[in-house]
C-alpha cells in the first residue's frame, strides 16, 4: 500500500527521480476491492487390511481426528475431500453475507453460503509463568531418510530442565505464512454454522465459480481448471517392524510439487520421539501445510523437502523401538492458482487497481501406522482389552489392533 507522506517529501522524491536517469517512479498499486481464498485438501489414512476408510465412515476414529485436527489446516484429519473458503471486501470490512456459486460437478447444490466470522470475546488472561507446572519427560528428534541413525542424532530436550530459550531453539524450524482461507473477523467463510455439509467423495472443483454479496464486485467470476482440482489420495505403505528400519513408500502424484514426511510415537509415559524426512535438522512444525510452489522449490534446494519424483523414504532403524502407536504422516504440496481482474498491466509503470483477486491452494496428505505392514498381516502390539473395543467401534482386519486406541494413546485422549 502507498505510504502517506508529507507533500514536501513527495516533491523531493519526484525531483530526485527526474534527476537520475536510472531511477523510475514505481507504479501505483492498490489492493483488490475483494479477495477470495479457497484451500483445497485431500486427506487419506492407509491402514493395512481395511477398505477405504472414507467409505467406511471411520466411526469414532474419524470423529476424533476431525475434532482434534480440523479440516484442511493440519497434516491429517478425517479422510476425504475438504474445502475451506473465505471472502473479504474492502467495501464491508466487518464482513458481508455472500454466496459462492459452484460448478455442478461439486455435487453440493448450486452455491455455498459465506457467513461473516463473529468477533470473539476479550482474550482470556493467561496465568503467570510461575503458576505453570513444568512438564516431565523428554523429546527426541531425528531427521533424514536412510537405514541408520546419523552421527549427532538425536537432539534431546528434557522438559523438566529446559528453559524457554533452549525450548525455543529446539522448536525452531522453517515455515511459511498462512496466505489462505483463515477464519478471522472481517472475512466471510465456508463451512460455517449455517452449512457444514461434507464435500462428497465424487466432487470435482473444476468449472466456473462466482462470488457475490453486498460490497463484492459483480465481476468476481473465475474458472478453476483440472490442474487445480482436488489432488488424488496419497496411498502409503510402511514395510517393516517399528523397531527396524521402516521403508515408507507411496505412488507419486502428477500434481505434486514436492513431499515432506514426519513420524511420531511415544515410549512409555515420559518419552516422545519425532522424526522428519528433511536432510537438515528441521522438525517440520511449519511445513505440514500449504506452501507456495516457489517456497517448495526453495526448500527442495535446501534439502528439506523431497523432490516430486521421490517415491520412498526409509525411517532409520531403532528410532521407534518399543514405541506405542507410532505413526507417519506426509504431505504432497500441490499447485497454486492466483487470479486477478483486471490483470496486472504489462507495463510495470502503469497504475493497477484490481477489482478482485483469487487464490486457490491445493494439497494432499496421508497417514499410516508403523509396524502394521501387509506382509505381517497387520500385526501390532496390543492387549486383549485393546482388541475388544475394535469389534464395537468398527475396527476389523487389523489383527486385533484398534486404530482409535493407538491414536488416543499418542495424544493422551
Amino acid at each position: 500500500m502507498r505510504e502517506i507522506i508529507k507533500p514536501v517529501i513527495n516533491r523531493s522524491v519526484m525531483a530526485v527521480a527526474l534527476a537520475l536517469p536510472g531511477l523510475s517512479v514505481q507504479a501505483q498499486v492498490k489492493p483488490p476491492v475483494a479477495q477470495f481464498w479457497m484451500d483445497v485438501a485431500t486427506v487419506n489414512m492407509s491402514v493395512p487390511g481395511m477398505a477405504d476408510m472414507e467409505d467406511a465412515g471411520m466411526g469414532g476414529l474419524g470423529g476424533m481426528l476431525g475434532g482434534v485436527f480440523g479440516t484442511t489446516k493440519l497434516g491429517f484429519g478425517t479422510p476425504g475431500k475438504w474445502l475451506d473458503s473465505a471472502l473479504h471486501t474492502r467495501n464491508k470490512p466487518a464482513g458481508t453475507e455472500g454466496t459462492h456459486a459452484i460448478p455442478p460437478a461439486m455435487a453440493m447444490g448450486t452455491s455455498l453460503p459465506l457467513i461473516p466470522v463473529e468477533r470473539g470475546a476479550a482474550p482470556r488472561k493467561e496465568r503467570e509463568p510461575d503458576e505453570w507446572e513444568k512438564p516431565k519427560g523428554k523429546l527426541l528428534f531425528y531427521w533424514g531418510c536412510g537405514d541408520k541413525v546419523r552421527a549427532g542424532q538425536p537432539r534431546v530436550i528434557d522438559f523438566s530442565k529446559a528453559g524457554p530459550e533452549e525450548w525455543g531453539r529446539f522448536m525452531t524450524g522453517r515455515f511459511a505464512p498462512d496466505r489462505g482461507a483463515k477464519a478471522v473477523p472481517g472475512r466471510s467463510v465456508w463451512p460455517n454454522e449455517r452449512d457444514q455439509q461434507r464435500v462428497p467423495k465424487q466432487a470435482l472443483l473444476a468449472g466456473d465459480h462466482a462470488v457475490g454479496g453486498e460490497g463484492v464486485p459483480a465481476s468476481l467470476r473465475f474458472a478453476v481448471r483440472e490442474a487445480h482440482d482436488f489432488m488424488p489420495k496419497i496411498n502409503m505403505s510402511a514395510a517393516g517392524e517399528a523397531k527396524d528400519s521402516v521403508m515408507v513408500g507411496w505412488q507419486t502424484l502428477a500434481a505434486a510439487q514436492g513431499y515432506f514426511l514426519t513420524a511420531m510415537g511415544a515410549r512409555g509415559e515420559d518419552e516422545m520421539i519425532i522424526w522428519s524426512s528433511s536432510e537438515q535438522p528441521d522438525p517440520g512444525w511449519g511445513l505440514m501445510d500449504y506452501l507456495a510452489p516457489a517456497k517448495v522449490k526453495q526448500l527442495i534446494g535446501e534439502k528439506v523437502v523431497l523432490m516430486p519424483n521421490v517415491e520412498r523414504c526409509a525411517i532409520p532403524a531403532g528410532i521407534f523401538a518399543g514405541a506405542e502407536g507410532a505413526m507417519v504422516r506426509m504431505i504432497a504440496y500441490g499447485p497454486e492458482l492466483n487470479l486477478a481482474h483486471p490483470p496486472r498491466p504489462a507495463n510495470a509503470k502503469a497504475p493497477w487497481e484490481p477489482e478482485w483477486a483469487v487464490r486457490v491452494r491445493v494439497k494432499s496428505t496421508g497417514m499410516t501406522m508403523l509396524g502394521m505392514d501387509e506382509q505381517h498381516g497387520g500385526r501390532g502390539r496390543t492387549t486383549r482389552e485393546e482388541a475388544a473395543p475394535a469389534q464395537q467401534e468398527g475396527g476389523s482386519g487389523l489383527g486385533g489392533l484398534n486404530p482409535l486406541n493407538v491414536i488416543k494413546g499418542i495424544f493422551g485422549r
